[in-house]
């Protein structure tokens, strides 16, 4: 059993991260992560952002698999989930702390199959949030090209454990074979993508850009 886990860190200057933790079977922390994308415009603002995100080999009884970790609010950006793909992850946890409706449940797994990642994602239940934590494989298409559904699991709203089954060797032969991740794609056209500069209407007075906390540039 490994068992992730999520706490407030110390850091440098007096500062405090939003972080999740990952440990093997053996009792070793595999994986330390701080979650990127704070949420500036509410209380996670007393968060410092995170320096990046971070891939690990998890050892398993089936041997390592690749797993990267993302906490809440890193999950409304696409490329929190990009990013773990890029690294090798197989299987992304994702601790999450709001409401999960129904277009925040798809866009879990639209991340999920993007990218060919197995995504588990908890939540706090009823009533401090909804609960339906959700485990979702990458595979979308069986070997016909027909569409399977990808929700391994999906909990209720009330407190419980939910388990669900994820085949590794199946995906990897999914991800060795299929279009999505990283095999067609064309990152010398990305590069808007890491510009600074924010123009309307996305301008925000409390937006930290970077973990520096310099200012955006705003045109």
């Amino acid at each position: 059993m490994a068992i992730g886990v999520t706490f407030a860190e110390r850091w440098s200057g007096g500062s405090v991260r939003n972080a999740f933790a990952l440990v093997d079977r053996h009792g070793d922390a595999v994986l330390s992560y701080a979650k990127v994308h704070t949420c500036d415009f509410g209380a996670d603002a007393a968060y410092e952002p995170g320096d990046g995100f971070r891939v690990a080999d998890l050892d398993t009884r089936i041997g390592p698999v690749k797993v990267g970790g993302m906490i809440c609010y890193d999950r409304e950006h696409p490329e929190s989930a990009r990013l773990l793909m890029l690294q090798g992850a197989e299987l992304v946890l994702t601790p999450n702390a709001c409401t999960l409706e129904k277009h925040r449940l798809e866009q879990f797994r639209t991340h999920a199959f993007e990218n060919m990642m197995a995504m588990a994602m908890t939540n706090y239940a009823w009533p401090q949030y909804n609960g339906h934590s959700t485990l979702v494989t990458g595979i979308a298409l069986d070997a016909e090209g027909r569409s399977l559904d990808t929700v391994v699991v999906e909990a209720g709203e009330e407190e419980g454990v939910v388990c669900g089954d994820i085949d590794i060797a199946s995906l990897r032969r999914y991800r060795a074979r299929e279009i999505w991740g990283n095999a067609y794609r064309k990152p010398h056209q990305y590069t808007a993508i890491s510009e600074m500069a924010v123009v309307s209407p996305f301008i925000r007075a409390d937006d930290r850009r970077d973990a520096a906390h310099v200012p955006p540039t705003t045109t």
